[in-house]
């Protein structure tokens, strides 16, 4: 390569022109800063250069200096790693769904969080369509230094059975304070509003109302017709604004239009008025202090938000304290410990069932004045009686004569209602002490404890739709339910460091140490039976019936762990390090619950072998093997019964007990994953250009799940070790400085990853595992030959390529159980571009997802009501229409099917799920922000020494996609409901904020 001292480079990247003098003189930045210092596993610190695996770093500004306060700081991460895919929800408070290099156990799986060395728990919680969120959402963000991915077996093998999916590795900060040891106060305060991108949300129809066919129901007084109430479609007559019509509120006698006919004609205002702009305002300081030896900060930091929904609000306080203290000069310790209370108020329900969401994407009259719903509430609730359904005055009233609900209730019914709620209070401690023995051995000892409660609630007030509630499952018109969650997590470790120079260039370090890991689960969820008997008292002793017995489980866990590392360094270019970890685990039997996990990694510096510092100034090439693995859950090993209540005999009280439907497996083992790694780290001109790569294959075996039997067995399914994942990728991160001077700085970092995954086997006899079931016959699952997460559904029947007619009916020809989609990605990205002009600073990032398919339940239900506008082009609905395809004999289809009398030949009545699969990918405008920091002259004379105020904003635009009417990465939830199903989800805001900071 011929060497560059003066020129032109021109750097072209998805739109990005970058162009810039590499410079004669060199940058000042030293060697070692290059290079770095991370946080490995266990809290260790290692240089960068001597990694012989994949890691990547995101610093505290990069996490949230340019973006808006999500609440979540897993949100935060998206764009920003390579191999790293997150799937945020839209449900407030809600989740976000972490995913390294892929799947790798059959029933999916989240990365383990660790917060300065101590693991800490990040369950994702769903309770009856409710999702109360991820445990990360906890975490304080004002308390983040940096986070650092571990991608590979190789680099979380220390974590051994939690090490499977990767690691996240927080650090939180330490003191700093002034130059001049005093307090240092830092104040700050950010207030942003949301605003919805109607991309996301249905564009609906303004030509016909409400009906299933385009002809009315009954009719009112004077000869004039009632709309057709009961019908919750919009696939009704042709608005018409001479025509008069009984609607919904001709029949509520709160309502000026009572008695009234009115013109029929679309609504003024739809179910998108509904929403509100969310407002959040978070607030924060800290306090810090710190020298040699010693060093001290306190943070707290209250998070006020409102949802989209009316009556949703979320209240959020942090408080953190971290305290490092030399005791003596060899005797060093360390306290940090963060609590989080938090109460929410109106999270949306997700799903399919009692979502009113769902309703607006899919069961709705573009006839239905949105506000005159919200108008009817209010004036029946403040006189709530049986006679008007305690306020429940709905658009969707069975008849005109009978104002009960027929399927939906009246949105703001369910918004001040039959709202949840629910109360949390998360506490994380460590405490830790650390000892010089000698100049090149310490010994430390540390304590952690995680702990979190849940108490959330349920209510569905008496005038409400029957629906499915509580313990039984019955269908009831009103009940109250509760959930009460205790987790704790108990880490004790004891490790020692060393470092011994073998020669002059020869060294090795490492650890020694073990861990003692004990976890502990309470949960007991109780509701009423049969409704309750005095409306709004939301409590168990207000059952109609006897409540049945609470559904309790609780379980406690243990792992003894012992490892030990040893990492050699020659002459500063050669690299060799291994590890091993054995586990004992306590929910495996007895001869397979202790197994070892053991790694070896390599790495070479080539810059320094073959002296190109002049050009290329650093070059490491680097491999690795390591194995991970997983235990099992609880109650695996053997049958266990649940308690369904008491049977009162003659004879007294008899236990009654569910059903057994999974037969327990005592010969478990655990389950285990293999991986290889290579890569390379290339700097060019004194780090203008850096590039990252990394190829890596994994095979995870003796997966741990439960597979169906046959139900002539006693059982419906069966607890075994079997299954086969691998996972194959490819993960490139580069960094670009097109223009670096004194006042002047432009940096672009660019990560993509792609990953191919296979199920190579499950079990003999076996090519199909069910994960996840979706309304329209469609499932997620497992499939032999191909990549986890296949849409199994319906598909059209093909002659020749064209789509078969059924002759007796007209309509398509169907066939059931086929592949009709992946939900895996072909590859993820995201460029971020941040630039920085004396006290002015800009910074935007692009995130990219290629490929991962989609099924619309909305699109499917959606179409054939008639709500969206791509059901009503032209004349489409007053005519006849003959579906393109042909009969079963291969000539043309010549069917013709009414329109107007049979409804629609859109959706689910008439096209398989196969047409309501969509392509997932996105490109949005995921984060910007652009701030200024004032000097320090105009400053001087006042008691603040830094001053920066930032505009910011998120998800600012989506660039493209292929979804319809909703967000691609909006899915119902986290964990498994993540994956590839669009169903009621809120619609999308673009957030904007305004951000101040001051420190004193």
């Amino acid at each position: 390569m011929k060497k560059l001292t003066t020129g032109l480079l021109v750097l072209v990247l998805s739109s990005s022109i970058a162009v810039a003098h590499a410079q004669e003189k060199k940058d000042t930045v030293k060697t070692k800063e290059i290079e770095g210092v991370v946080v490995t596993a266990l809290g260790i610190k290692r240089e960068k250069k001597s990694l012989g695996y994949a890691s990547q770093e995101v610093k505290a500004s990069a996490l949230s200096e340019g973006t808006t306060n999500t609440g979540n700081i897993a949100a935060q991460l998206s764009g920003k790693v390579a191999g790293l895919n997150v799937t945020t929800s839209n449900n407030f408070g809600g989740s976000s769904n972490l995913l390294i290099r892929g799947v790798k156990s059959l029933g999916g799986g989240n990365p383990l969080i660790v917060i300065d060395g101590s693991p800490v728990n990040n369950t994702y919680t769903q309770e009856k369509n409710v999702d109360y969120g991820n445990a990360l959402s906890d975490i304080n963000q004002e308390d983040i230094e940096s986070i650092n991915v571990l991608k590979g077996a190789a680099a979380s093998a220390l974590y051994g059975e939690r090490g499977l999916n990767g690691v996240i590795v927080i650090t939180t900060k330490n003191g700093k304070g002034k130059d001049d040891g005093s307090w240092g106060v830092t104040l700050s305060s950010t207030i942003q509003v949301g605003f919805i991108d109607k991309s996301t949300f249905p564009d609906y129809q303004t030509r016909y109302g409400a009906g299933y066919s385009q002809a009315f129901g009954s009719k009112g007084a004077n000869g004039l017709y009632n709309a057709n109430f009961g019908a919750d479609a919009s696939w009704g007559p042709k608005f018409d604004p001479n025509l008069l019509v009984y609607q919904w509120d001709s029949y509520d006698p709160t309502s000026p239009n009572y008695g009234k006919a009115r013109p029929w004609v679309a609504a003024k205002n739809g179910p998108i008025t509904f929403f509100q702009n969310p407002a959040t305002y978070t607030n924060g300081v800290t306090l810090e202090k710190g020298q040699k030896g010693k060093n001290i900060s306190f943070t707290y930091d209250n998070m006020m938000s409102d949802g989209l929904m009316p009556n949703s609000h979320l209240n959020k306080n942090n408080f953190s304290l971290k305290v490092n203290y030399d005791l003596t000069p060899k005797l060093h310790s360390s306290f940090y410990s963060t609590m989080t209370l938090q109460d929410t108020k109106g999270r949306s329900i997700t799903g399919y069932s009692d979502n009113t969401v769902t309703g607006f994407r899919q069961w709705w009259q573009t006839n239905v004045d949105i506000k005159e719903q919200e108008r009817a509430y209010l004036q029946n609730v403040a006189n709530a009686s049986a006679d008007n359904y305690y306020g429940n005055v709905s658009w969707n009233r069975k008849s005109a004569t009978n104002g009960s609900a027929a399927y939906w209730n009246n949105p703001y019914f369910q918004a001040y209602q039959n709202y949840t709620s629910d109360r949390r209070f998360r506490n994380f401690t460590y405490a830790q002490v650390t000892y010089d023995l000698l100049n090149n051995v310490s010994v430390t000892g540390k304590v952690s404890y995680d702990r979190s409660n849940l108490f959330a609630e349920n209510r569905v007030a008496v005038g409400s739709i029957a629906q499915a509630f509580g313990r039984s499952g019955n269908d009831v018109a009103s009940g109250y339910s509760r959930r009460d969650v205790t987790r704790t997590e108990t880490n004790y470790d004891l490790m020692a460091n060393y470092k011994f120079d073998i020669t002059d260039n020869i060294n090795v370090s490492g650890v020694v140490g073990g861990n003692i890991r004990r976890n502990y689960f309470n949960s007991v969820y109780a509701s009423t039976e049969g409704g309750l008997v005095v409306p709004g008292i939301y409590a168990l002793s207000n059952s109609v019936k006897p409540t049945l017995a609470p559904d309790e489980n609780e379980y406690t866990l243990q792992t003894n762990s012992g490892y030990v590392t040893a990492s050699f360094d020659f002459y500063k270019m050669f690299y060799l390090d291994g590890t091993w970890r054995v586990d004992q685990s306590s929910t495996l039997p007895d001869g397979s619950n202790v197994y070892n996990y053991p790694s070896v990694t390599g790495s070479v510096i080539l810059s320094e072998i073959l002296k190109t510092k002049d050009w290329m100034n650093f070059w490491k090439l680097r491999a690795n093997y390591a194995e991970v693995g997983g235990t099992a859950d609880p109650y695996q090993l053997t049958n266990y019964y649940s308690s369904a209540g008491i049977f009162s005999g003659a004879q007294g009280g008899v236990g009654i007990y569910s059903s057994l439907l999974t037969k327990a497996n005592s010969d478990l083992k655990p389950q285990r994953s293999k991986e290889f790694e290579v890569g390379t780290e290339v700097h060019f001109l004194r780090d203008r250009i850096t590039l990252d790569f990394a190829y890596y294959k994994t095979k995870t075996v003796n997966q741990i799940i439960t597979l169906p039997v046959s139900s002539g067995t006693g059982f419906t399914g069966k607890v075994i070790n079997a299954g086969r994942i691998d996972n194959t990728g490819y993960e490139v991160q580069l960094g670009l400085v097109p223009i670096k001077n004194n006042d002047f700085s432009w940096n672009i970092d660019v990560n993509w990853s792609k990953n191919t995954n296979k199920v190579v086997d499950l079990y003999p006899g076996i090519t199909n595992l069910l994960l996840n079931s979706f309304q329209g016959g469609v499932s997620l699952n497992a499939r032999v030959g191909e990549a986890w997460g296949t849409l199994i559904g319906a598909d059209y029947v093909y002659l020749n390529g064209q789509r078969v007619i059924d002759p007796d009916t007209g309509i398509y020809k169907t066939n059931p159980n086929q592949i009709i989609g992946n939900t895996t990605p072909d590859w993820i990205g995201g460029i971020r571009n941040s630039i920085k002009y004396k006290g002015f600073s800009l910074s935007f990032l692009i995130d990219i997802r290629k490929g991962g398919d989609v099924f619309s339940t909305d699109m499917y239900y959606g179409m054939d009501t008639g709500l969206y506008k791509e059901s009503a082009i032209g004349d489409y609905r007053d005519k006849d229409v003959i579906l393109p395809g042909v009969l079963p004999d291969g000539t043309p289809n010549n069917i013709a099917l009414s329109q107007k009398s049979t409804g629609s030949n859109y959706g689910y009545e008439t096209q398989p799920s196969k047409e309501f699969v969509y392509d997932g990918s996105f490109v949005k405008l995921r984060e910007a922000s652009i701030g200024y920091t004032f000097p320090k002259t105009l400053l001087q004379g006042t008691s603040i020494y830094d001053l920066k105020v930032s505009l910011v904003g998120r998800n600012l635009w989506i660039i493209h996609k292929n979804l319809p009417h909703a967000d691609p990465e909006a899915m119902i939830g986290g964990g498994i409901n993540s994956y590839g199903w669009s169903i009621g989800s809120m619609p999308t805001t673009r957030d904007f904020g305004v951000n101040v900071t001051f420190k004193f």
